[in-house]
C-alpha cells in the first residue's frame, strides 16, 4: 500500500486531513479522494508543501471546480481562515473526458465552465455534502464519484492500459527506468512516452524521477537512522550527489536540511 503521507513533505503541518478511497465503481478513474479542512486562526496562515504525483486532480472547493495539471516542482498553497477542498487524484482513463491535452496543464489549473449543466450539478453537490454533517466527507466522494463515472462513460483497452502504465511507473515495486516500464507493458519505449504525454502530460522519466523523490523526502523523514547514501542506492540513483541535486533542483532544499526540519 503506498505511503499515505508520500508527496506531503511536512505532514506534521497539515490541518485536518483525510485521504479516502474510490468507492469500487470509481476504481478505475480515481486513486483516491483527498479532503482537507482548516479553520486557521485570525491573521495567521498554513503553509503546505507538497511535491504532487505526476497526474492530474481535479478538486472541487466552496467557490469552484478545479482541474490541476501534473507539476514538474514542489507546489506550495498558503491557507488562510476556514475552508475545505474535495479533491480527485485522476488515474490515466479519466483524463481524456476532462482535457484535450494535458500537456496544456503542466505546473498549471484551470476552472470548469461553471455554466456548464454538468459541472454546476458536481459544484452544488460536494457543497452540500461538506455541509451536511456527520459523514460528509463520504457523501462528498460518493457524489464526485458518481459525476465522474456518468462524464466518462464506458472505460475502453486503450484507457486501461494507460492506467497500466502509471501503475508500473508509480505503484509498489515500480519499474526503474523507461525500459524496464515498456517491457513490463509489453510496449516500445516510444509507444510508453505517448502515452505518458497523453494521459499525464509528462515523460516517464519525470514521472519516474518524481516518485524517486516522493520516496525519499519519506524515507529521509520515517527512517532517520539510514545513511543518504544507502537511501540513494536503494531507490535507483546513481550515488548519493545524484540524490542531492534531483533533490534540490525540485525542492530548492538539501536533503540533509530536509530531515532536520521535517524531524522538528
Amino acid at each position: 500500500m503506498v505511503n499515505p503521507t508520500r508527496g506531503i513533505l511536512y505532514p506534521a503541518r497539515l490541518p485536518e486531513f483525510h485521504r479516502l478511497p474510490a468507492p469500487s465503481a470509481a476504481a478505475e478513474l480515481v486513486a483516491w479522494f483527498w479532503v482537507p479542512e482548516w479553520d486557521i486562526e485570525p491573521g495567521r496562515s498554513s503553509r503546505q508543501e507538497i511535491v504532487a504525483y505526476p497526474a492530474l486532480n481535479l478538486v472541487v472547493d466552496a467557490e469552484a471546480v478545479t482541474l490541476s495539471g501534473a507539476t514538474t516542482r514542489m507546489s506550495h498553497r498558503d491557507l488562510r481562515g476556514t475552508g475545505w477542498a474535495v479533491g480527485a487524484l485522476l488515474r490515466p482513463a479519466a483524463v481524456a473526458a476532462l482535457v484535450d491535452d494535458p500537456t496544456a496543464l503542466v505546473d498549471g489549473e484551470r476552472p470548469l465552465d461553471a455554466s456548464a449543466a454538468d459541472v454546476g450539478e458536481l459544484h452544488g453537490s460536494v457543497v452540500a455534502a461538506m455541509g451536511s454533517g456527520d459523514g460528509h466527507r463520504d457523501r462528498a466522494v460518493v457524489t464526485f464519484a458518481r459525476w465522474l463515472e456518468e462524464r466518462v462513460g464506458r472505460i475502453g483497452d486503450p484507457a486501461r492500459q494507460a492506467n497500466a502504465l502509471m501503475d508500473v511507473l508509480m505503484g509498489e515495486e515500480a519499474a526503474l527506468t523507461a525500459e524496464e516500464a515498456a517491457a513490463r507493458l509489453a510496449v516500445s519505449v516510444r509507444t510508453l512516452q505517448r502515452m505518458a504525454h497523453r494521459h499525464v502530460g509528462l515523460s516517464p522519466a519525470a514521472m519516474i524521477r518524481r516518485r524517486r523523490l516522493q520516496e525519499a523526502a519519506v524515507r529521509m523523514r520515517e527512517q532517520s537512522d539510514v545513511d543518504l547514501a544507502s537511501i540513494a542506492a536503494e531507490l535507483g540513483y546513481a550515488d548519493h550527489a545524484h540524490l542531492t541535486r534531483d533533490f534540490q533542483t525540485v525542492l530548492g532544499i538539501a536533503p540533509r536540511v530536509y530531515r532536520a526540519e521535517s524531524n522538528r
